[in-house]
């Protein structure tokens, strides 16, 4: 009789058991992933009742921009040009990329092609054209000539700089265009000088001059007898 009084009914206790099923059931659905190692919401995915938590998404690598990419957000549009003939074989008076490039074939061919300005064809030549500017080593701009003494002989050999230290150039019989750095033994001593062509500074110099107050115009000079045209150069007896 007091076994009777102290035990709920039958329909009590079964409604009290669904209703710990309902919360359970309730609680594995509302779980988090980190929550799937729980036994009875493990239970309750193997049969299927819950669905099982999604994998974690990997978060993407940030990636590194290649030098390439360096090149081409930075750098003039002269030397973005030069990037685009990499691999082109060297051929000793070669001035153009179907049939290949010498080195002051390629400088040349990209001067006229980006500035629309024709240089001399040989690299000493380049180095003492009057319309060219000379620039010190620390203060160089992607685009800039720079010149080595390659075959012992001052600016004997030449390519054009694209930042960080780095210059494409067509090296010599046998090689493809290919980026070089300056900072290496060979280059650094070789080192003779370097150039700018007018107009062909990097985009932020660019910027700095159009945000500069314009200076006051200069008074109006004599006109200047107008100098012959230059006449292509023959093609030298060593290039590199």
């Amino acid at each position: 009789m007091l076994a009777a009084m102290l035990l709920p009914d039958r329909s009590i206790r079964r409604s009290l058991g669904l209703a710990l099923a309902g919360a359970l059931l309730c609680a594995a659905v509302h779980a988090s992933p980190q929550a799937s190692a729980d036994p009875v919401a493990s239970l309750l995915q193997e049969r299927g009742i819950t669905p099982a938590p999604l994998p974690a998404t990997p978060q993407a690598t940030p990636h590194a921009p290649s030098f390439v990419e360096k090149v081409r957000d930075s750098a003039s549009g002269m030397a973005v040009s030069a990037m685009n003939f990499l691999g082109v074989r060297y051929v000793r008076g070669g001035n153009n990329a179907e049939e290949g490039f010498d080195c002051s074939g390629f400088t040349r061919y990209i001067f006229e092609n980006s500035l629309g300005l024709i240089l001399p064809r040989r690299a000493d030549e380049q180095a003492a054209d009057p319309g060219l500017v000379k620039v010190k080593r620390n203060e160089l701009q992607p685009g800039d000539l720079v010149f080595f003494n390659t075959l012992r002989r001052t600016f004997s050999h030449v390519g054009i700089y694209v930042g960080e230290d780095k210059f494409i150039h067509a090296p010599r019989a046998g090689g493809n265009v290919r980026v070089e750095n300056m900072k290496i033994s060979y280059w650094a001593k070789r080192f003779t000088g370097a150039r700018r062509a007018p107009g062909a500074e990097a985009p932020e110099s660019r910027q700095n001059a159009l945000a500069a107050p314009a200076a006051p115009a200069p008074a109006p000079a004599a006109a200047a007898p107008a100098a012959p045209a230059r006449q292509a150069v023959g093609t030298e007896p060593a290039y590199n």
